[in-house]
């Protein structure tokens, strides 16, 4: 099967090219660095010809509230149209779990105008709903850093590592359409702030995380159930611990290639 992975060269769609290569499938790993820029439009149409599915895992270069509509509402249509012309049988869509309850939220606004994209266009399609990637704990931390305290939420989160949230969109992708929204959660449920607190810990980093119900998250006030999933979401299979026991800080990784 030809998968056209956009975004292929990203966190998430590096390790999807990876998997879907070691099952046998031609797979196209579109990005930036292989001059496709679904914003613009350039070099979307050839990455898509003659792939039955394309999987779309890009992200908005920019988190202003402006930028990110324009990004998702602009390249989904990119996309899509790229998409009528190759014939493709599937779109896959990677979005948040808690986009809906979230629209005070530029972010998320973008992010619902996107999947509203996908659902009207006429390609079968899937959309995987995921919570938050522990990858993304430091940079979290970093969005609540005012002096040396990070101000968060305490709500309830259910995040996954991201090998986790490749293998489950894989097997979404050699699969058929669903026309419908999936969810993947990690196994195990905690407060933002107490994660991000072990996470700082675990890092030598001394910052103090101070629990703030009225604490933002990409502009939105959090409740228990803005970033938890529904009934019966796939379920990764890396705890918290599991994932930073095989962790490294970008400082680490840095100094290895060096």
């Amino acid at each position: 099967m030809k998968i056209t992975v956009l975004g292929g060269s990203g966190l998430i769609g590096s390790k999807l090219v990876n998997l879907l290569r070691q099952r046998g499938h031609e797979v196209v790993a579109a990005s930036l660095e292989t001059g496709v820029n679904t914003l613009t439009g350039e070099g979307v149409d050839e990455a898509l010809a003659g792939a039955q599915v394309v999987v779309d895992v890009t992200n908005s270069p920019s988190f202003e509230d402006k930028a990110v509509l324009t990004f998702f509402e602009t390249s989904g249509g990119n996309i899509i149209a790229a998409e009528v012309k190759a014939g493709t049988n599937q779109h896959v869509a990677l979005s948040v779990v808690g986009t809906e309850r979230l629209q005070e939220s530029g972010y998320f606004r973008g992010k619902m105008a996107q999947e509203r994209l996908i659902k009207e266009s006429p390609i079968p399609y899937t959309i995987l709903h995921s919570t938050q990637f522990f990858e993304f704990l430091g940079g979290i931390a970093q969005s609540g850093t005012v002096g040396q305290a990070v101000h968060l939420s305490p709500a309830l989160v259910q995040p996954i590592a991201s090998d986790d949230v490749a293998a489950t969109l894989a097997a979404i992708a050699v699969s058929s359409p669903l026309n419908g929204i999936v969810e993947v959660a990690g196994p195990e449920r905690v407060s933002l702030a107490e994660l991000v607190g072990r996470f700082l810990s675990k890092t030598g980093d001394s910052r103090r995380v101070v629990a703030d119900v009225n604490a933002r998250y990409f502009g939105a006030v959090l409740n228990d159930q803005s970033l938890t999933p529904g009934a019966n979401p796939h379920i990764g299979s890396k705890t918290f611990e599991e994932w930073f026991s095989t962790f490294k800080p970008r400082a680490q990784v840095a100094k290895e290639r060096a």
